[in-house]
């Protein structure tokens, strides 16, 4: 039961979306531009992948699981293989930029002050560009704040993982914008 009444029964987020909306546009704006915007060299996927990781970081079981499973939507991924990646990305098969960009984002949940000089150079050298080291600090650091806003007012989640993994389409499909937080439903 979360710590307030939020005056529906929707899940993680969604629920305290429903509850604010004049906070609720800002806060899917920004999650539209950092995760959807197509002028970015880094995928969906990819940018997805930052923000599971930094939410399994912070232990948000609701935000890791959706982003996860958007995250494995767009890299064709399934759950056993986002976990691997989310446990030791290190010892996975995915790019070594993207190995790197997640060890950047790291330091960022760790908090600010401990992305080093040393962290960010190993990023440049296995190819990533200054914007895609900017977006996965900005991406890291929005996911601490959406995982503590989640988790801070203690909202439920779904236990069941593949319930994350059905709705991942179509929430691939439509955005952050588009949320119908009026309905209180689970689209």
């Amino acid at each position: 039961m979360a710590h307030i009444n939020l005056e529906n029964d929707l899940p993680g987020i969604r629920g305290l979306m429903a509850y604010s909306p004049q906070t609720a546009k800002p806060l899917n704006e920004l999650a539209e531009i950092m995760l959807r915007d197509d002028n970015n060299t880094l995928t969906r996927g990819e940018r997805e992948l930052i923000g599971t990781y930094v939410s399994y970081l912070n232990d948000c079981f609701f935000c890791q699981n959706v982003h996860g499973s958007l995250a494995g939507h767009y890299l064709g991924c399934d759950i056993p293989e986002i976990d691997a990646i989310k446990k030791e990305p290190s010892l996975t098969n995915i790019p070594d930029k993207l190995k790197a960009l997640l060890a950047v984002a790291a330091k960022v949940q760790e908090g600010g002050r401990h992305v080093t000089a040393d962290v960010i150079e190993n990023a440049k050298d296995a190819g990533a560009t200054d914007k895609e080291i900017h977006d996965t600090v900005l991406i890291a650091a929005a996911f601490c704040m959406y995982n503590r806003y989640v988790d801070g007012l203690a909202t439920w989640s779904p236990k069941d993982r593949q319930f994350y993994v059905e709705r991942a389409p179509k929430r691939a499909e439509e955005g952050y914008i588009d949320f119908d937080l009026y309905n209180n439903t689970i689209s």
